[in-house]
């Protein structure tokens, strides 16, 4: 997809039925999946290490924490504003809860859009301004919570519906309009992911750091026995470890799933983006709709029949 967005507000809460119609097996494993996946990896380690004889006592050097942890840190307030470190917090947040974009935030989107433009198509596009001017009140939004909870995405409706109440915008300029409001956010929101992954290049490297400070310490200990030199190596090779390991196996892939939740808003913003641009260029509210529905990936789009039914109960 070309335009593509994300937006770290606050996570969209769906109603009580919905939420039990979704729960699934495969959504549950998927709002923990950050955290299943975390626990595979150190299970997998302490399984492998201890199997060899491996003592987990050597690993803890709390030092070697200090040193990794401190400079990534370090290194994140450096290179970015506070801004984006709070984009990063909310963003891993998110990720441990999981999307809120699924089959049913899908459905009440192309419910919202058809009821929206019926209303349009009625009582003309005068009809709309109460809903867009203020989208907090509105009787039609407020009957979709995963929608009126994604507050990206109802400014850019209500705003794209304001130029379109002004009149006098040709539909290839709306097109225009539209793609660089969501090239604007989605270039603010991967800073986050982007940061992120600036971090977990940089582990290898300051695990060498933490490495090579512990050579030095060991060079202190040069006239000791053969056994104090091997346990303060072995400290050292902690460092080059835990480095490698908090790049490989945690932030590398917490920045790639943050990143899978840009292209799971920007979806959601495309099918809003394609109905509203059939529709401006007069198709139906079915077709607009169906324009919608065409531009949700395989995983939450629902069938025609289904898409149909559910707006015809409008």
């Amino acid at each position: 997809m070309e335009h593509l967005v994300f937006s770290t507000s606050t996570p969209t809460k769906h109603n009580v039925h919905s939420n039990i119609a979704f729960i699934t097996p495969y959504l549950l494993l998927k709002f923990m999946f950050v955290i299943v996946g975390a626990l595979v990896v150190i299970v997998s380690i302490v399984i492998g290490y201890t199997a060899h004889g491996g003592q987990l006592g050597v690993l803890w050097q709390w030092t070697e924490f200090v040193i990794i942890i401190g400079v990534a840190l370090g290194t994140l307030l450096i290179a970015n504003p506070l801004s984006t470190v709070k984009n990063i917090v909310a963003a891993i947040l998110g990720s441990l809860k999981g999307s809120h974009i699924n089959k049913d935030a899908y459905m009440e989107l192309l419910k919202m859009l058809y009821e929206l433009f019926q209303l349009a198509k009625k009582d003309g596009l005068l009809g709309l301004e109460p809903h867009i001017e203020n989208p907090a009140s509105s009787s039609i939004f407020s009957r979709y919570n995963s929608f009126s909870h994604n507050h990206h995405a109802v400014d850019f409706l209500c705003d794209t519906l304001k130029v379109v109440l002004n009149g006098g915008i040709p539909a290839h300029d709306l097109e225009d309009l539209m793609n660089m409001d969501i090239d604007v956010v989605h270039a603010e929101e991967l800073k986050a992911p982007t940061a992120l992954n600036t971090v977990s290049d940089a582990m290898p490297g300051v695990g060498i750091v933490a490495a090579v400070l512990g050579v030095v310490i060991t060079m202190g200990k040069i006239d000791q026995p053969p056994a104090v030199i091997g346990h303060s190596v072995a400290a050292a090779l902690v460092g080059t470890f835990l480095g490698i390991l908090i790049c490989y196996g945690f932030l590398g892939p917490l920045a790639k799933n943050i990143e899978g939740g840009v292209n799971e808003h920007g979806y959601y913003v495309q099918a809003i983006k394609v109905a509203v641009l059939a529709f401006v260029k007069g198709v139906p509210p079915i077709v607009a709709v169906e324009y919608a529905r065409r531009s949700i990936p395989m995983e939450y789009r629902p069938s025609f029949k289904e898409a149909e039914e559910a707006v015809k109960q409008k």
